[in-house]
């Protein structure tokens, strides 16, 4: 992949304490890290930089954070910090640009995997039904496809699809032949004509648990979401350092969750059923640290209602055998 001056960036503008996202489980989720002050640590979703902040506040003079986020807006929220690295990129290319930067292991990787609480309260960026507004939903503008493009454009099964999968959907089916038949007769481009949709063909009491669903199923579309978790969960490994590296993974949904367990349990995000050797042996690269999810406290979810689906799951790599 070609990389320009501004993707790989020290951060160098004035520490700005923006809502941008309020950062959950956020003690938790650091101490998940075991940070040693010298340490390489790795938040793939930069975001408003809550966590980086935290993770930086621990860090001593010759520690080092690199944070990943392709969202351009996210980048007013970079503190002043020589020992920050961002890259403006998806975290899918996580490992290509540690390698790029020379790093072959790192102490720790950060992932809070919920959208940040800005794309929902930016009314332009298409991601809440709450406004009437382009349907776009893209994390960054050099994605291929909009939430429009996938309605206008996807046949009847790759939309019954991803309503089922993504958004956990009722009867996909039947919404995804709703969409088709509501397309025909003109392109559905804003969020105002989906939410009239769904109100004209939804019992009032559903609508707001529909309409959820249905942008959650589109945005995660969009975005590429779980095809990106998977790939960041199969390079953590690779990278964390053998024996004492952390993983530490805030979900709220619950296929990310699942996939989260899965690398856990198997070492592969898709199975839970890790692979046997001859003997019958297993040798899986993760092991748990925290027996069950971490959840937010009652006090948590008050202040920060969007918290209240979060799970945090820790884990450390084992050392390797040839160690």
């Amino acid at each position: 992949m070609k990389k320009r001056k501004d993707d790989i960036v020290l951060a160098h503008n004035e520490d700005m304490e923006q809502v941008y996202h309020v950062p959950v489980l956020l003690h938790p989720t650091v101490d998940g890290l075991d940070i040693k002050p010298d340490g390489v640590y790795v938040d793939v979703t930069f975001g408003g930089g809550g966590h980086s902040r935290e993770i930086l506040r621990r860090l001593g003079p010759n520690g080092r954070l690199i944070a990943f986020d392709q969202d351009q807006e996210a980048w007013e929220n970079k503190p002043d910090d020589d020992r920050l690295t961002l890259v403006r990129h998806n975290f899918r290319f996580m490992e290509h640009f540690l390698h790029y930067l020379g790093i072959e292991y790192v102490d720790g990787i950060l992932a809070d995997l919920g959208v940040s609480s800005h794309h929902f309260d930016d009314a332009e960026r298409g991601f809440s039904f709450r406004f009437d507004a382009p349907l776009d939903m893209r994390m960054s503008k050099g994605m291929k496809y909009t939430a429009a493009d996938i309605i206008a454009n996807y046949d009847e099964a790759s939309l019954t699809n991803i309503l089922a999968t993504y958004g956990e959907v009722q009867n996909p089916r039947k919404m995804a032949q709703t969409l088709i038949k509501a397309r025909t007769k003109g392109a559905i481009k804003t969020t105002g004509q989906l939410r009239e949709l769904i109100e004209q063909t939804t019992p009032a009491k559903m609508q707001s648990k529909v309409l959820a669903q249905l942008f959650q199923a589109l945005r995660i579309e969009v975005n590429q979401e779980m095809r990106a978790l998977k790939q960041m969960l199969l390079q953590s490994v690779k990278v964390l350092k053998p024996g004492t590296g952390r993983l530490s993974v805030i979900a709220y949904h619950s296929l990310e969750d699942r996939m989260v367990k899965n690398l856990i349990k198997s070492g592969d995000p898709m199975t839970a059923q890790a692979e046997q050797d001859i003997y019958g042996a297993v040798d899986v690269p993760l092991e748990t640290v925290t027996r069950k999810a971490i959840v937010p406290d009652n006090d948590e979810i008050e202040r920060n209602p969007r918290s209240r689906s979060a799970k945090l799951r820790i884990a450390v790599r084992k050392e390797d055998d040839n160690e």
